[in-house]
């Protein structure tokens, strides 16, 4: 198959194509082509969190002649609708504000009524699938390796999660970059596992195998069968940070972004309500289900296999790969009505 210069996904209102706009598409290619195999020193040094940070710093906090105005051109430039922001004037003042915006996520992102409905975590681009080997949305060890994603000593959830369900939102770097609770339960487990910080860009994540579970992660097991919850079982979030990603900051607020704390085992999430930060950069947040517990909306679904998109996903895997753009609080699965 030949190669895709660009890469498409599917605009979810439209259902039309798009052309993603890939940041440091040659670098990248660079990165994980000749350097890789080449030097693989500098790639592993290119790839750790301390260098991550330091691109962080030069990207977003280096001193500039005129901050807000730069700001401004890089709004401009993303398409980033500063309208939907809760103060436009603080967002504009640095590209690291920009970057860490935050919305009228109550007005701009509404969320279905319905108790059953799993909703995105993030703004992003969406693909789904299967653990289960004889299902039609297997797609074996791609993105991450199952055992090593959810972390070593962690047989319990491994158990939990086999044979289950995933979807995985890819954020790129114009996106609002708070994660929101996609399920409403009590937390269970939280743990951070330490890694790399490889790039989501698709020209990366098709040459390093199962790139989002060698990265650094944070865990959150959510119970959703307690009283009150979604009601769709066990629930793994798992925030993956990439290239650029400082850090995952642990924010959750029961009301807008008013009162962020820490998350711990024990409390009880709202679904729809924000969780946690990116600092910043491009990143990736994975969701696991329980086996025989949610269906994904067939709009994701039909898009998946679409054969008129040039996917880089799709020429690698072997099949059509096609991710739908969704944005945080829509539905993106329901509970199996028993």
């Amino acid at each position: 198959m030949t190669f895709c210069a660009e890469h498409q996904y599917i605009d979810r209102e439209s259902r039309r194509p798009k052309t993603e706009a890939l940041f440091a598409d040659r670098y990248v290619h660079l990165l994980y082509g000749p350097a890789r195999e080449a030097a693989p020193i500098l790639f592993k040094a290119v790839t750790a969190p301390f260098f991550s940070k330091v691109l962080a710093y030069l990207n977003y906090d280096a001193p500039a002649g005129n901050p807000s105005g730069r700001t401004a051109r890089i709004a401009a430039r993303l398409g980033i609708d500063i309208e939907e922001c809760l103060d436009k004037n603080s967002a504009l003042s640095s590209p690291r504000q920009l970057f860490e915006r935050k919305i009228r996520y109550w007005e701009k992102r509404p969320m279905p009524s319905h108790p059953g409905v799993v909703v995105s975590p993030a703004d992003a681009r969406v693909l789904v699938g299967s653990l289960a080997a004889d299902s039609a949305l297997f797609l074996k060890e791609k993105f991450f390796t199952f055992e090593e994603l959810l972390g070593v000593g962690k047989a319990t959830w491994q158990t939990i999660f086999r044979r289950g369900d995933y979807a995985v939102f890819r954020l790129t770097p114009e996106k609002y970059h708070y994660n929101h609770c996609p399920v409403s339960g009590r937390v269970l487990d939280v743990y951070t596992i330490d890694g790399a910080c490889h790039s989501c860009n698709p020209g990366a994540v098709i040459v390093e195998a199962s790139p989002f579970s060698k990265n650094r992660r944070t865990v959150t097991i959510i119970d959703t069968d307690a009283a009150g919850g979604t009601g769709v079982g066990k629930v793994a979030m798992i925030e993956v940070t990439a290239l650029m990603i400082g850090e995952i900051v642990q924010c959750y607020s029961p009301r807008r972004y008013d009162d962020p704390q820490p998350v711990s085992p024990g409390p009880f999430l709202e679904r729809g309500q924000p969780k946690s930060l990116y600092r910043p950069g491009s990143s990736v947040d994975v969701l696991l289900f329980e086996p025989d517990r949610i269906d994904f909306s067939p709009d994701i679904l039909e898009n998946l296999h679409r054969i008129d998109v040039c996917s880089r996903f799709a020429e690698n895997f072997g099949r059509p790969l096609v991710e739908t753009e969704v944005t945080v609080r829509s539905e993106i699965a329901r509970k199996i009505q028993v």
